[in-house]
């Protein structure tokens, strides 16, 4: 297949970009500067401008440029988010529609949707929640519409904490779990779903070939409680997590975004994709983390 892909240089981009070549297919790179070869292409999301005829003869398009979320919600950053998001699925879904074949559209998406479910299991059919994150996610995903009125196959890859040492959520645990200072965030009992690197990159190529359409929550069976990671880790690095972090803290020094990434959650289940007939290769945190961390740069890459 030949395949466009916006954020190929992020954590899973980086990941999934090298799979895909690996294994054979044709990558085109959008990027933002000069484009320095055939395998790249230029667009510009503020400007409104993408080189659609570098895609003209594209089987499918994976989208997964966004302003990074895991830092302090002032107002400008709310916005360069939510622009960032919407504006740009919006510009590849206008352009996907005016192609002259009609590829698939892969987006990635995130289990925010859902907003603070306490101890409630949520899945594919479950309702939007409240929140900053959940406004997000809904006008992002909202924002592909002109894919979808154009009978463009259209997916949403709701993902979760995704498992990896060289970035996200894991790499920032790391050190102070490895000096013995790590403990729980909170109460703990928030839902912390997540899933490995290696099982996030095995659920975009399953989307590529299979007829998944609409969200798709792309997390792990073996969702866990932060206590729960929390303990799983400490027994991975055979270090103790007895020094938590207080609630009040944790709103002190993140605000908005450390309420609804750290102290709430989500307890979210993979039906779509299981039911399609995916399977997780790391299904559970103790698998998962012990992917992640055997991989200095990631198994994927």
């Amino acid at each position: 297949m030949k395949i466009a892909m916006t954020g190929s240089t992020g954590l899973v981009g980086t990941a999934l970009s090298s799979t895909l070549s690996a294994s054979g297919h044709d990558l085109v790179r959008l990027v933002r500067r000069e484009p320095t070869g055939p395998e790249e292409a230029q667009w510009d999301i503020e400007a409104g401008t993408i080189d659609a005829e570098a895609l003209e003869d594209i089987d499918a398009i994976i989208h997964l440029a966004g302003e990074n979320i895991g830092q302090r919600w002032t107002d400008a950053t709310r916005k360069r988010v939510l622009d960032s998001r919407v504006n740009g699925t919006r510009l590849i879904a206008e352009t996907a529609a005016r192609l002259p074949r009609n590829p698939a559209l892969l987006c990635a998406s995130a289990t925010g949707f859902y907003g603070n479910r306490a101890n409630d299991e949520v899945d594919e059919s479950s309702a939007r929640g409240d929140g900053f994150l959940s406004d997000v996610v809904d006008q992002w995903e909202a924002a592909a519409d002109p894919a979808r009125a154009a009978g463009i196959r259209t997916v949403h890859l709701r993902q979760g904490i995704v498992l990896a040492r060289q970035g996200g959520a894991l790499q920032r645990l790391l050190l102070p779990f490895k000096l013995g200072v790590g403990g729980k965030v909170g109460s703990g009992k928030q839902w912390w779903s997540w899933v490995s690197l290696d099982d996030t990159v095995a659920a975009y190529l399953f989307a590529l070939e299979h007829p998944l359409e609409g969200a798709v929550n792309v997390t792990a069976p073996g969702a866990t409680t932060n206590l729960e990671f929390t303990k799983a880790l400490g027994r991975a690095l055979h270090r103790p997590t007895v020094l938590p972090l207080p609630a009040f803290a944790v709103k002190a020094a993140f605000g908005q975004m450390g309420r609804e990434m750290l102290l709430e959650g989500q307890r979210v289940a993979p039906t779509k994709i299981v039911t399609a007939g995916f399977a997780f290769n790391q299904p559970d945190i103790d698998s998962g983390l012990a992917s992640a961390l055997a991989h200095s740069s990631g198994s994927s890459e």
